[in-house]
C-alpha cells in the first residue's frame, strides 16, 4: 500500500472576527499613525500635532472594502441602496518605552489595543528633521523591539493574573471538571509566559481549538494579527529601495515569523488623498507607481481568514463578512439572529453564474439555484437568499 498522503494541519486562527471587523493602527509617537489614518478614511482630523500624545482618544472610522465582485453585481441588479463590506479603522495613540508600566498614557493606549481585533503596525523608515522621532534617531528595529515588549510585558501581566486565578480553583484538589480544567488552563498559561518571556508574540503559534477559547476570554495584545506597515519616503516607495528595509525583515522572521510586511508612503497616500478619482489615476500613472491602501485593507481580511457573501436585489446588493468555513446557519446570523435560529435552507448562486446569465430567473431555470442546508458551507462569493421559519414569540 502507498503510504497515506499527510494532511498538513490548518492552523487554528484566534479571536472571533465577523462583520464588524476593527483594525487598530498601532507605533511609537511620530511615525505617520494619524497621517495613515486620514489617508485611508479620507477623514480628516485637523493637521497631524508634531509631539508625543497628540492623539489621546482613538478616532475611529470605516474604511470601504476594495471589491470588484461588489461594483459588477451591482451593475448587474441596479439596486436602490448599495452597501459594501467595510473596515473599522482605530487611529491609536503613539506608544512609548515604558508604557506597559503607566507611562506616558501607556494604559490608555493599551486598553484601546486590547479592544480591537487585529493590528496595523506602522514602522517609521524616512528621515525628516522637521518630523521628531520621539527616541531622538530613526531606527525601525528598535522601534519594533519597543512595541513588541511593551505589549509582552502587558500580556505577562495579564498572564500571571490569569495564573493565579486558575490556581485558586485547581489547588481546592479533587477530581471535579472545573478542577481539572483549571489545571489545564494554569498549564497552558505556564506555557504562554514562558513563550512571552522568550520574546515571541502569542499569534504566531499553532494552539489547539480548546487552547485557543482559553486564549480568547484572556484578550492578549501579542495574540492580535499584525501586519506591519513600513513607512517609506516618496521617492524610497517609488524604487522599492530603503536602507532599513532588511533589518525589519530580520526582526519579523525571528520574532513574528509568519506575519506580512507592506511598505508604502504616507506621504504619497496623504496627497492622493486630496485628490478626485481621475487625478489619483493621472498622478499614479505619471510616477509610475500604485497606491497600497487597497492591498492593506484586503490583506488584512485574508490575515484573518475572511470571505465575503452577498445579498442581492433590486432593493439593496449588500456584502457580508464572514469567516472562511462558516456554516450557512452562522452566516445568516450575521445579517440577525433570527434568521440562525429558524433556519430552514439557504438558496445559493455562484458568482460567475450570476454574472453570466443576469437574471435570478434565468439561473433558476438553468437549474443553477441550489438548495443548501445546515451543513453547508459558505463559500466566498455566493450569493445567498435565506429561507427561515417564524421567529419564536
Amino acid at each position: 500500500m502507498p503510504p497515506k498522503k499527510q494532511v498538513e494541519e490548518k492552523k487554528v486562527l484566534l479571536g472571533r472576527p465577523g462583520n464588524n471587523l476593527k483594525a487598530g493602527i498601532v507605533g511609537l509617537a511620530n511615525v505617520g499613525k494619524s497621517t495613515f489614518f486620514q489617508a485611508i478614511t479620507r477623514c480628516p482630523l485637523g493637521n497631524p500635532a508634531n509631539y508625543p500624545f497628540a492623539t489621546i482618544d482613538p478616532e475611529e472610522a470605516r474604511v470601504i472594502v476594495p471589491s470588484p465582485r461588489f461594483d459588477e453585481l451591482c451593475k448587474v441588479y441596479k439596486p436602490a441602496s448599495e452597501v459594501p463590506a467595510h473596515l473599522t479603522v482605530y487611529d491609536i495613540a503613539g506608544l512609548t518605552k515604558g508604557a506597559s508600566a503607566g507611562e506616558g498614557l501607556g494604559n490608555a493606549f493599551l486598553s484601546h489595543i486590547r479592544s480591537v481585533d487585529s493590528i496595523y503596525q506602522v514602522v517609521r523608515c524616512f528621515d525628516d528633521a522637521e518630523i521628531i522621532h520621539i527616541e531622538g534617531d530613526v531606527d525601525p528595529a528598535r522601534d519594533l523591539e519597543i512595541i513588541n515588549e511593551e505589549l509582552r510585558l502587558k500580556d505577562i501581566e495579564f498572564s500571571e493574573k490569569a495564573l493565579e486565578n486558575a490556581f485558586k480553583i485547581a489547588r481546592r484538589g479533587g477530581q471535579s471538571l472545573e478542577v481539572k480544567q483549571k489545571k489545564e488552563e494554569a498549564a497552558l498559561i505556564e506555557r504562554i509566559i514562558e513563550l512571552l518571556k522568550s520574546g515571541q508574540r502569542v499569534a504566531n503559534q499553532h494552539w489547539t481549538p480548546k487552547e485557543v477559547e482559553v486564549i480568547n476570554s484572556m484578550f492578549l495584545l501579542t495574540a492580535k494579527p499584525c501586519i506591519y506597515l513600513i513607512n517609506l519616503s516618496e521617492k524610497d516607495y517609488i524604487r522599492k529601495k530603503n536602507k532599513h528595509l532588511l533589518r525589519i525583515k530580520e526582526w519579523v522572521d525571528k520574532y513574528s515569523p509568519g506575519d506580512l510586511i507592506i511598505p508604502f508612503s504616507v506621504c504619497l497616500e496623504e496627497k492622493l488623498s486630496h485628490m478626485s478619482d481621475e487625478e489619483q489615476q493621472q498622478e499614479l500613472e505619471d510616477l509610475k507607481t500604485q497606491s497600497a491602501l487597497p492591498r492593506i485593507v484586503t490583506t488584512m481580511r485574508q490575515k484573518l481568514d475572511l470571505i465575503s457573501f452577498f445579498t442581492c436585489g433590486p432593493d439593496e446588493v449588500r456584502e457580508w463578512t464572514i469567516r472562511k468555513g462558516t456554516k450557512a446557519p452562522q452566516a445568516a446570523g450575521v445579517i440577525h439572529n433570527d434568521l440562525m435560529n429558524t433556519f430552514i435552507l439557504a438558496q445559493v448562486m455562484k458568482y460567475q453564474d450570476v454574472i453570466e446569465y443576469k437574471d435570478d430567473g434565468a439561473i433558476k431555470a438553468a437549474g443553477k439555484l441550489q438548495q443548501k442546508g445546515k451543513e453547508y458551507v459558505v463559500e466566498d462569493g455566493d450569493i445567498i437568499y435565506f429561507r427561515s421559519g417564524a421567529g419564536k414569540n
